[in-house]
């Protein structure tokens, strides 16, 4: 099997990221430049007309989206045990990626890129403070269902804990500290050191160090 990973690095396409390492299954990284609008030229478009990260080809064929793609690598990797084998725990998981996905992410949307939302500066500076205050009660929230020890689906690293990883991280752009949720950042620093995410976070060139307070 043929796999390439488009990703940016540092964006949400850490998760799959992380769970291709996972799987230890050989996949060529791609890197995308969302600074030179590498994810805006008509190669890139035609894999995925949203502009986006991440892309995953399978044997030249694109997928995109989040959940999909982690289903997808599930599925073709089950030994990996990225998400739960049984129907109702495997869903549960799946709805908490969503939640992950559709909820915290797109309120880092606006803290990232204000003037999508607002045209004065003032204006822009309104969005920025409350999507931050709305993304810091999500964080919050994650905090508590993250593990004290282990990871998030027990002892293998699965995508939760990439995403919650990336969560975090960003929270640090929106001036969100990390070390004042101690619990959060514990379980976060937990994650980089397992070997998918230490061999990810690597070759993407992040660490958990945007909070500049």
């Amino acid at each position: 099997m043929t796999l390439q990973l488009y990703f940016a690095p540092g964006a949400c396409s850490f998760v799959p990221h992380v769970g291709l390492e996972a799987t230890k299954a050989p996949f060529e990284p791609k890197l995308v430049k969302l600074h030179k609008g590498e994810h805006r030229t008509q190669e890139y478009l035609a894999m995925n007309p949203n502009g986006q990260v991440p892309v995953l080809l399978v044997e030249g064929k694109p997928l995109t989206q989040i959940v999909a793609i982690c289903d997808y690598l599930d599925r073709a990797f089950p030994a990996a045990g990225l998400l739960p084998q049984g129907a109702w725990d495997r869903s549960q998981a799946l709805s908490q990626i969503a939640w992950m996905n559709s909820t915290p992410h797109t309120t880092a949307t606006r803290f990232f890129f204000p003037e999508r939302y607002a045209e004065s500066e003032g204006a822009r500076a309104e969005v920025r403070r409350r999507a931050s205050e709305e993304f810091r009660g999500y964080l919050e929230r994650i905090e508590k269902m993250a593990p004290p020890s282990g990871y998030w689906l027990g002892e293998r690293i699965s995508f939760h804990d990439a995403y919650a990883f990336t969560l975090l991280r960003w929270g640090g752009f929106a001036g969100i500290d990390p070390r004042t949720m101690p619990a959060y950042y514990a379980y976060a620093e937990r994650v980089l050191r397992s070997p998918p995410a230490a061999a990810a976070a690597a070759r993407e060139r992040i660490a958990l160090d945007t909070y500049k307070g």
